[in-house]
């Protein structure tokens, strides 16, 4: 698996990346990188009337007051500071804090983050007063399968294309913003799946290999880009672009009645770069919903591929471990991996396409399939001809990922059939209870492409794309 560690300290200069700062010299930000994690993790019990051992954690003068057991933060001493000793303690401690049931222990980062912020005097804004965070993140706006339905709806109108024949490369304007991106054609087809014992680098989870058939798709160019992305993850982008590019009415709708991702707690980008970069660290859930609002804005129906459609993809008619042959040597020019990305994600579209025009399909970034994760796919599917597989989520983790990431020091796991599968490690230092379904922010290698099927499905299966159902942990 990438080694998330290493960015760590590439983006962080010696700190953990989830802090934000730029090197192990700057200060600590209370309001950026404290306050979260208070408000997430220890002020719904310490901010009520009556807190856990009359100890509030509110405002300045609470939290130096201290309670039952005298102080709590000695500034410049975090070990005479129970409010982090506390946080040190042992799963099964009685005075652990959180308490397990309440989502402790905290990850050694974000205990290491509050050590330094006492050593470093405490500095807390006396304005500031903590609010203890929503311990359940918003749910949906109104009824999924009826949104669903309007875009549906709207996508049969508009869609033009009913045959191969009509299926050629375009480039959408997502309208109201003026921002684009370019869909390649991919044609029906069959092809074996996975890899034999005897490709240098096979794992066992990718055989045996099985003969799959693929009905005709568009797959984006390029990965997702920021300049997409973040029109979906920060509507006030979007709404400015609005200002200058007005759209139709039925568009803007749709796509403001969809959930949109909450704001995140720190930069997503982690340092490396927006402006032509693949957008990361967004969960599977995320990822689906971008799709469903994008179908909103354009009028075509575009989501995820399925595992089956995204190796067919990258392959892209060819047999061999690479789309370019067998042959390692040449990877540096078709991809962003260990030996060439400078320890961080590149811009796309900068290394040689594969056969049917698609750029960074090895390397780069990880990128979502819709597909739950099983290691035994393959054995379970031997000897079969199947069609279109889709093996549908049913628990939260873990799904498919596919096609290598700049961290990857290890040639073959940017094989064609090298699959990879989600963790919840991916968000440990996320400090809300529970979990964001929304980030993957220790998965900043993590991004995702999309695909447009030539055949619209029904509005329920529609609905199934964009709404697994299983994205809460």
């Amino acid at each position: 698996m990438p080694k998330t560690v290493r960015l760590t300290y590439l983006v962080a200069g010696g700190l953990a990346a989830l802090t934000g700062r730029i090197s192990a010299a700057d200060p600590i930000d209370f309001n950026r990188q404290i306050k979260p994690l208070l408000e997430a993790n220890c002020v719904s019990c310490h901010g009520a009337e009556k807190p856990k051992g009359k100890f509030r954690i509110l405002t300045l003068a609470d939290i130096l007051k201290g309670g039952d057991d005298g102080a709590t933060l000695v500034p410049g001493d975090p070990d005479k500071s129970p409010m982090y000793t506390s946080t040190i303690l042992s799963v099964d401690h009685d005075d652990l804090m959180p308490p397990s049931n309440k989502g402790g222990p905290l990850a050694k980062q974000s205990t290491d983050l509050l050590k330094q912020w006492i050593v470093e005097g405490a500095k807390w804004p006396e304005v500031v007063v903590l609010v203890a965070a929503k311990k359940a993140e918003e749910a949906p706006k109104g009824d999924e399968l009826a949104t669903a339905q309007g875009i549906y709806e709207t996508i049969t109108k508009l869609t033009k294309e009913t045959s191969p024949a009509d299926m050629k490369a375009y480039q959408e304007t997502i309208s109201g913003t003026g921002v684009t991106f370019d869909m390649v054609p991919i044609p029906a087809g069959e092809f074996t799946m996975g890899s034999s014992d005897s490709e240098e680098g096979h794992k066992p989870d990718e055989g045996p290999a099985v003969k799959v058939k693929v009905s005709p798709f568009w797959m984006g160019k390029l990965e997702v880009t920021w300049s997409e992305y973040e029109l979906f993850m920060r509507p006030e982008i979007e709404l400015d672009l609005r200002k200058k590019h007005p759209s139709e009415d039925y568009q803007n709708k749709l796509s403001d009645a969809l959930s949109r991702p909450t704001k995140p707690y720190v930069e997503m980008s982690f340092g490396m770069g927006k402006d032509g970069f693949a957008a990361i660290s967004m969960t599977q859930h995320a990822a689906n919903k971008y799709c469903e609002w994008l179908s909103a804005r354009t009028g075509h129906f575009y989501r995820l591929p399925t595992e089956a459609e995204w190796e067919y993809a990258c392959r892209a008619g060819t047999t061999t471990a690479y789309s370019f042959g067998d042959d390692p040597a040449q990877l540096g020019e078709y991809a962003w991996f260990g030996a060439n990305s400078d320890w961080k994600y590149q811009k796309v579209g900068k290394k040689k396409p594969n056969p049917w025009g698609l750029h960074d399909m090895h390397g780069n970034v990880v990128e979502w399939t819709l597909d739950q994760y099983d290691a035994d796919w393959f054995k379970k599917n031997a000897g079969k001809v199947l069609e279109d597989p889709w093996n549908r989520a049913t628990k939260g983790y873990p799904h498919v990922v596919r096609g290598g990431t700049w961290d990857d020091e290890d040639a073959s796991s940017l094989r064609s059939a090298a699959r990879r599968f989600s963790d919840k490690a991916w968000k440990i230092q996320d400090p809300q209870l529970p979990k964001s379904v929304w980030y993957h922010t220790d998965a900043q290698f993590l991004g995702f492409r999309l695909v447009r099927p030539l055949k619209v499905p029904s509005a329920d299966e529609v609905n199934k794309y964009w709404n697994n159902g299983v994205e809460r942990e």
